[in-house]
């Protein structure tokens, strides 16, 4: 009725943006000022839409407009310095964003939106760096906040995807980025990742199979290959690495297994199957305290009977090996035989008897007299099958009448070379000891 009324797209413009549609509320705003340049509160409409929607720089021109024909008006005054604020959090989020500092980017972000919520860029930038920080689940929900609105946009689709590329949905995330690229073919992020995320599933895959088909050499280079994809990727990583350590302790490199479970956790700490590994791999090189610690944290996120057993067990092998070793000072495989006891008692006990060391110093002496009687208190324990029973389940020798402190290494001794007529050490050069049995 009447079309070039500049008050009637004024209002209707404020009217659209109480609506939130401030994309069509600038369309009015600007055919306001068009129709009438001195219309204030018309530039001062186009200016809030220009901020709403993240165009700072030219709802800067708009409210000096305003002020050029009220330079009192309070509102354009107000409006001109947030305007001005959010062109400065653009700045510091640009370059915090190339410092990875996405920390701060999300709050630049979230002061930015209180002045411009109605900006895409803003919170497609929010939600990446939410993606990079881990945050998954407030990433996703703004991305699909937007697509609820525009289901086109190459951004969010970039930004899905992301979050499961992160979380190790590779195939969905592929699925995401090529949608992505279909919007917006030359979507330099998106194809990055895209190519990252086949690149990653690739290379695992083969991995996998290699490692399935025993050939831990060629896996352990294609896992290897696969971790220098993508650094970012801290999930997939993390199964990577443990992966590694799992053909690492294949090869028998326990200590390069145990690395690399190290990284696995680092990068996801809540990663069971990598303490699982890294505790196993403690327990195969008798590092006993760090396995049971490994343990009591799988135990304490899962209380299965299985990783009740598995603590269960860690805990008495640091229980016997906090004893002594009495394989060790016989100087025997844990396996050995009945003969092979006695064959090694028979070398030791001679080697460290006092008599042979008498003419030794009297630290020397009082140190081989301590292995001598250590010698004959582990044959006495291994030479007894129900002590040696006993020792090897890892239960206390104290218990039943076997305490170690009442047995006699030289009656051991003699017992063990029989005769009445003992023994004697006689020198037949300087260093030099022949036997002479009676």
């Amino acid at each position: 009725m009447c079309p070039k009324n500049a008050s009637y797209y004024g209002n209707r413009a404020a009217t659209l943006m109480m609506l939130g549609r401030f994309r069509e509320a600038l369309g009015d705003a600007q055919q306001s000022v068009r129709l009438d340049d001195s219309f204030v509160r018309g530039h001062l409409r186009e200016g809030k839409c220009h901020l709403s929607l993240g165009n700072a720089m030219a709802a800067c021109r708009s409210f000096q407009r305003a002020l050029e024909l009220d330079h009192k008006n309070a509102q354009a005054q107000q409006e001109f310095k947030n305007a001005n604020a959010v062109i400065e959090y653009e700045k510091i989020a640009e370059t915090d964003f190339e410092k990875r500092d996405f920390r701060k980017v999300v709050f630049c972000m979230d002061r930015a939106l209180e002045f411009a919520p109605a900006c895409h860029r803003f919170k497609i930038l929010k939600a990446e760096c939410l993606a990079m920080l881990g945050r998954y689940p407030e990433a996703q929900s703004v991305a699909s906040d937007i697509l609820r609105m525009d289901s086109t946009n190459a951004d969010a689709l970039y930004v899905r995807g992301l979050c499961l590329y992160y979380e190790d949905c590779i195939e969905k995330a592929v699925q995401f980025f090529v949608q992505a690229l279909r919007m917006a073919p030359d979507h330099e992020k998106a194809c990055v990742a895209c190519r990252n995320a086949k690149a990653l599933k690739a290379k695992k895959e083969d991995g996998n199979k290699a490692f399935k088909e025993g050939n831990y050499k060629l896996a352990y280079e294609l896992y290897t290959e696969a971790l220098g994809i993508d650094p970012n990727n801290i999930k997939t990583n993390a199964k990577l690495y443990c992966n590694r350590g799992t053909v690492n302790s294949k090869l028998r490199k326990l200590d390069d297994a145990i690395e690399d479970c190290t990284s696995a956790v680092k990068l996801d700490d809540t990663y069971i199957k990598a303490y699982l590994r890294r505790a196993q791999c403690y327990m195969d090189t008798e590092q006993y305290e760090e396995a049971v610690r490994d343990y009591e944290k799988v135990y304490q996120t899962e209380k299965t009977k299985e990783h009740k057993q598995l603590l269960k067990n860690a805990q008495m092998e640091l229980k016997k090996s906090q004893r002594k070793d009495y394989y060790k000072i016989l100087g025997v495989d844990k396996n050995a035989s009945e003969d092979e006891i006695k064959k090694a008692y028979r070398k030791r006990a001679l080697m460290h008897h006092p008599d042979r060391h008498s003419g030794a110093s009297a630290e020397v002496q009082k140190e081989e007299e301590k292995k001598f009687k250590e010698v004959g208190e582990a044959f006495t324990i291994l030479s007894d099958p129900k002590k040696k029973t006993r020792y090897d389940s890892g239960q206390d020798l104290d218990e039943e009448g076997m305490n170690m402190g009442d047995f006699d290494a030289n009656n051991i001794f003699k017992a063990f070379f029989g005769g009445p007529g003992g023994f004697s050490f006689e020198a037949s050069g300087p260093g030099n000891f022949f036997f002479q049995f009676g």
